[in-house]
């Protein structure tokens, strides 16, 4: 069982706390029983799995498991479990997992997709991960300048389903938008100043959806790369919605209309 902070492996762990060692080491850091037993469910390959001994009595079919599945595991002391973890009641168990998420779909084969740029929130981001999942969506795409998708704080706000959507971090949105749009796939930008509602268009086609900064919204490169510019009806006083909320209703009006409307 491992005791000292000293040693390298909880040395190493710990620096994946920092965004850029995670992209030195080219994995990520992910915390607690149910996002290990979601990464299990989906044959997610895990790297190191580090638990307490107390967890191991609790979770002994799991363990036997990732025996198995992971390719390293190790028993730790409580007090070097807490100096790996990023929570500050951590649960007993942590792991570590190279980040390669399954690609989004080609253009032909889309159906759903969501776009963000420039988004900063990991917890927005972990949200609209698991409505996106929960709606049907084909895949994410977000911009170079948005925070790290591996974020632990993004893995926990999924609440797991972060290892089912596919997704990508895009350098050039625009080119992409632009390849969409001559595959005829139908380009939607959320937008305040329009009159059009999100109730009004029709999603049944091909459609992705793109969604900006919490703060400043889209940029105006890839509103005019959008076909159709819609906004989310408020009571007046009230500016915006939340990132994840305008994302959860249009994607659900989305499989309202496909679900309903053939």
């Amino acid at each position: 069982m491992l005791t000292s902070l000293k040693n390298p492996l909880v040395k190493q762990i710990r620096k994946l706390h920092q965004a850029k060692e995670r992209r030195s080491q080219h994995c990520f850091l992910f915390e607690g029983t149910h996002l290990l037993e979601e990464a299990l469910v989906v044959d997610y390959p895990i790297q190191v799995v580090c638990c307490t001994p107390q967890w191991q009595a609790r979770h002994d079919r799991l363990w036997s498991q990732l025996c198995l599945q992971a390719q390293r595991v190790e028993l730790v002391s409580p007090e070097v479990l807490q100096s790996m973890a990023t929570t500050v009641q951590p649960d007993g168990v942590i792991a570590t997992a190279t980040f390669r998420p399954a690609p989004p779909p080609l253009a032909s084969q889309l159906s759903l997709g969501v776009v963000l740029e420039t988004l900063q929130d990991p917890g927005n981001l972990g949200a609209i991960i698991r409505t996106a999942v929960a709606a049907k969506a084909d895949g994410l795409w977000l911009s170079g300048d948005s925070v790290n998708p591996d974020h632990p704080k993004v893995l926990r706000a999924s609440a797991g389903q972060w290892f089912r959507l596919p997704m990508t971090v895009t350098a050039d949105l625009p080119e992409q938008i632009r390849a969409w749009r001559q595959a005829g796939v139908q380009i939607l930008a959320t937008c305040v100043d329009v009159d059009q509602s999100y109730w009004d268009v029709d999603l049944r086609q091909p459609t992705v959806i793109l969604l900006g900064n919490e703060g400043a919204g889209l940029s105006s490169e890839l509103i005019d790369l959008a076909a159709l510019r819609v906004k989310i009806p408020v009571s007046p006083g009230v500016e915006s919605l939340n990132v994840a909320i305008a994302a959860a209703l249009i994607l659900y009006e989305a499989q309202r209309q496909r679900n309903f409307n053939p």
